[in-house]
């Protein structure tokens, strides 16, 4: 597929890393600062062409006339709503995908409907993304990841096993002994970083990071098995008054006592000016008089969700040591978010891991529906549909155990309509299933793409 990037940013470069891995991808990236085009292509095999984003010309010299996508994803709405647009009204780019960020955009939806006059098939609004990752993260405590499939009705849980958990100790397939009327489905286990597969007689041990599926409503109590289910979260402090921050407290300010600190006057006055029953302070998170005066020992979470990841560090660090119960901070980095996890905060937000995911289900080629980027990109987590029949599908009318899935891959769950059945050896998949998949190695994608393209007869 040949892809193009507006825009060599945290979310830009990232996309771009991912995307150039796949030997069936041709990315070219487009930015004005120069310097950084050519950092990133000594990094990976790209193509990159300096200039604006809008610019027919540069659209132009960077291939859109043969294009298969367009991803604008550069710090300005209505450039990459521009470019978007002249993509496709001069060189017909088939696909065209733009960063939102202004919640004025978002609240007006329609304005990107088909035919309403703006050339953008979908956007994808990073901020939005990284809000609701967090909340469900809140929402769920002891969770390190929650992610939705089939519209909610299925979710994807990354919990760490802890000793005293019931079936911490014991084989997987013990699972459905503790809790018969609940089916639920151990997708992956990780153990000291190592993916390890799980079968019926894998022994879940501390510390493993199991990820499991569920439906929607059965969550808690599968957790229940891993670990002892901490009390719901009713205290937040949230350091950052900014897009990401503002959301998160408008969100959780109705159900909990939220606390925002922001540095800015003018910005801390903006959202107490939103906000209704969240308390704004104007000040340093990283100020330790401040936390102590907010009684940060009997706070739930500490999230900071500044523009500064090094103050999102040293926030968290400071706010867990003087005694909140669980920390997580914004990292832009990947390689720090590796490395602060493994020390006190309890969890590390990498936003362009949680983007990545909205753009590659339109890479993905057969009919996927969602994609997931788990464990820095090293994984993902697939929604995919099953077309054809028998003889035209290689997975349509197949018992699951018969099914030859790429090494480190795993059917978890399927949704048949309104049903949710877990994936077990003797379930036969039926057309227009939603099969939801866990790769533990991305570089097998292809592999399972395959499984669900069908052939030419029932085309």
């Amino acid at each position: 597929m040949k892809i193009i990037i507006l825009g060599a940013g945290q979310v830009g470069r990232t996309a771009a890393y991912q995307l150039s891995r796949e030997e069936a991808n041709e990315v070219t990236v487009v930015d004005t600062d120069d310097d950084l085009l050519r950092e990133l292509q000594d990094r990976i095999d790209i193509r990159t062409v300096c200039g604006s984003a809008s610019n027919p010309h540069i659209l132009e010299a960077a291939g859109c006339a043969s294009a298969d996508l367009i991803v604008a994803l550069t710090h300005s709405d209505e450039v990459n709503i521009v470019a978007c647009h002249v993509a496709w009204t001069l060189f017909k780019t088939p696909t065209k995908i733009a960063r939102i960020r202004s919640q004025e955009y978002l609240n007006r939806t329609t304005l990107f409907a088909e035919g309403s006059g703006f050339a953008v098939d979908a956007w994808v609004s990073p901020e939005e993304l990284v809000t609701s990752y967090i909340e469900q993260l809140i929402r769920h405590p002891g969770s390190l990841q929650v992610l939705d499939f089939a519209d909610g009705r299925v979710r994807l849980v990354a919990v760490r096993a802890v000793a005293g958990g019931l079936l911490v100790g014991q084989p997987i397939r013990n699972i459905r002994n503790h809790i018969p009327r609940v089916d639920s489905r151990v997708a992956a286990i990780y153990r000291k970083g190592r993916s390890i597969k799980p079968e019926g007689d894998t022994v879940i041990e501390p510390g493993d990071e199991v990820f499991f599926l569920a439906a929607r409503e059965d969550i808690r109590l599968v957790m229940s098995e891993l670990r002892k289910l901490e009390k719901p979260i009713s205290r937040i402090v949230i350091a950052g008054g900014g897009n990401i921050g503002l959301r998160l407290a408008q969100r959780l300010e109705q159900s909990m006592q939220v606390k925002l600190i922001e540095r800015d006057e003018r910005r801390a006055r903006t959202a107490s000016e939103i906000l209704r029953s969240t308390t704004v302070l104007t000040g340093d998170a990283a100020d330790e008089e401040l936390l102590l005066e907010e009684n940060i020992d009997s706070a739930d979470v500490f999230v900071a969700v500044t523009n500064a990841e090094e103050a999102n560090i040293l926030s968290s660090m400071l706010a867990k040591r003087l005694g909140c119960g669980k920390v997580m901070a914004l990292i832009n980095k990947p390689s720090y978010a590796e490395l602060v996890e493994s020390g006190s905060i309890d969890v590390a937000i990498a936003p362009q891991t949680i983007t990545i995911g909205s753009l590659l289900a339109h890479v993905r080629r057969g009919d996927v529906v969602q994609v997931h980027s788990l464990r820095r990109g090293a994984a993902e987590a697939i929604e995919a549909i099953a077309h054809g029949d028998e003889t035209t599908s290689k997975v349509v009318g197949q018992p699951i155990g018969t099914i030859r899935l790429p090494e480190g891959t795993t059917i978890g769950a399927i949704v048949r309509g309104d049903d949710v059945l877990m994936a077990h050896h003797d379930v036969v998949i039926a057309e227009g299933d939603h099969l939801i998949l866990f790769l533990t190695d991305r570089r097998h994608v292809e592999a399972v793409e395959k499984l669900f393209q069908v052939g030419v007869s029932y085309l």
